[in-house]
């Protein structure tokens, strides 16, 4: 099925259900039904089923989802069953927290090669014997290995010439922490990471919750 198709917000509630299943899984829990999922999840029966029904249902009525089945198969839909090859650019404190980040590794997405052009951080030590490369060799190393998404954590007055260097290297998918929106090629595929942003949307609605208890 076409990814067209499918709406971002179907597409942004994928990993939840990826958790919840992995949850469930270290339960024990061998079979559930949307309802049961429902509650777990606060997400309505029929949103789960409907959410489901875009990529062939998974279940059979009165009997549920098989849910080890259902979370290989969420994790086919999402590309988590082959690995991704990552590089990062930036090795600030955000940067090195993500390199360090062991979760990525056991969902398969590598971080293999770190980057910056702070003199004094290229050839430090951030994840067991990755080192910190110069970026004025990203092009060869790209060019060398196989990267199939470039996470960028640099001050944004930077990431527009990063990205565009990445784009034309042919890297087709950035995670993008800069505070700043990426103008690129509609075949290069941007998730923007606005952490700000994503503070700031909580500031809000705890505000006006506040306001409303009043």
């Amino acid at each position: 099925m076409e990814d067209i198709t499918i709406s971002k917000a179907v597409i942004r509630r994928l990993p939840r259900y990826y958790r919840y299943l992995g949850d469930l899984m270290n339960e024990g829990v061998e079979r559930i039904s949307s309802g049961e999922l429902s509650e777990r999840m606060h997400v309505t029966a029929s949103q789960i089923r409907q959410d489901l029904n875009h990529f062939g249902g998974f279940g059979q009525q009165g009997y549920g989802y098989k849910v080890e089945y259902l979370y290989h198969e969420i994790a086919k839909i999402m590309g988590l069953d082959m690995a991704s090859h990552m590089i990062l650019i930036g090795a600030g404190n955000l940067g090195q927290a993500l390199a360090k980040y062991t979760n990525f590794r056991t969902r398969g997405f590598l971080i293999e090669a770190v980057f910056d052009k702070d003199p004094e951080k290229i050839g430090q030590a951030v994840y067991g014997d990755m080192k910190v490369q110069d970026i004025a060799g990203l092009e060869e190393y790209i060019r060398t290995h196989q990267v199939d998404i470039a996470a960028i954590a640099i001050p944004k007055e930077q990431a527009v010439p990063v990205a565009d260097r990445l784009v034309k290297c042919g890297v087709r998918g950035i995670w993008n922490f800069a505070h700043t929106d990426l103008a690129v090629p509609d075949d290069v595929i941007v998730e923007n990471v606005h952490l700000s942003e994503s503070l700031m949307g909580l500031s809000y609605r705890l505000k006006n919750s506040i306001r409303e208890k009043k």
